[in-house]
């Protein structure tokens, strides 16, 4: 409480300061992003969480893809920015545009905010060209929630159906052992292993209005992908 808490509060606001301000120069949000990553390091650092990332050989460096990750836990987030070595981007509420030094902040380091009741088709295809001109990739949580028990929830379509629009690859991605570090509903982190597992990349052509059966069958297919490493160690099969 004394040192922790401070700590974090420190460097959140020297880099959070650092990330916004080089925004207005640096257009394509790549520093903006090392102070993600440099956030990430110093979370997990003065918590006490060590990291191992599997499988990067499977990607090819600079290429744009939709990283789909099962979601444990807070940690999940430092977690994949630091071990993932690509320039990561997120999808975002709209609502969240019309926060003042956020919004604009989002909008010009390559996030996409989405109305998720209306989205703009055309605005999505300007992103995803956006994304692969500049070398970025977003990251994305279908389940929508974090799991209390590790096994996996249903996947939610939606983020899903953004990357057959655009047409980017997904790279499913399982994390194991986020949520012993910080359980759901808990403030309290325990030092500890996070094992993080990069999957074949599975191409997709692009479409324009892909159908409900289409995009169901493909949320599907990544879950089931992600699925065995993240529920063998919730069995208790594989001890993080």
């Amino acid at each position: 409480m004394f040192w922790l808490i401070p700590t974090i509060a420190v460097y959140t606001i020297v880099l959070g300061i650092a990330s916004i301000t080089s925004s207005f120069f640096d257009r394509r949000g790549y520093f903006a992003h090392r102070c993600a990553r440099a956030w990430s390091w110093l979370i997990l650092t003065t918590t006490g969480v060590e990291v191992t990332i599997h499988g990067l050989d499977r990607l090819v460096p600079g290429k744009t893809y939709v990283f789909v990750a099962n979601h444990q836990s807070i940690y999940d987030i430092p977690s994949l920015f630091w071990s993932i070595p690509f320039q990561l981007r997120i999808i975002a509420k709209k609502s969240l545009g019309s926060f003042p030094m956020l919004g604009p902040h989002l909008k010009r380091t390559g996030h996409l905010l989405v109305d998720r009741k209306h989205p703009d088709r055309a605005g999505i295809f300007g992103w995803a060209s956006r994304l692969t001109s500049n070398g970025l990739s977003l990251i994305i949580f279908p389940e929508g929630t974090r799991s209390r028990d590790g096994f996996l929830g249903k996947f939610k379509g939606g983020s899903i159906m953004l990357a057959m629009q655009a047409g980017l690859p997904l790279v499913p991605i399982s994390v194991v052992g986020s949520r012993h570090v910080m359980k759901k509903g808990e403030l309290t982190t325990r030092p500890g292993r996070v094992t993080v597992m990069v999957h074949a990349p599975i191409e997709i052509p692009a479409t324009a209005e892909p159908s409900v059966s289409d995009v169901r069958a493909l949320a599907d297919r990544v879950r089931e992908v992600i699925r065995p490493a993240v529920e063998a160690e919730a069995k208790g099969e594989v001890r993080s």
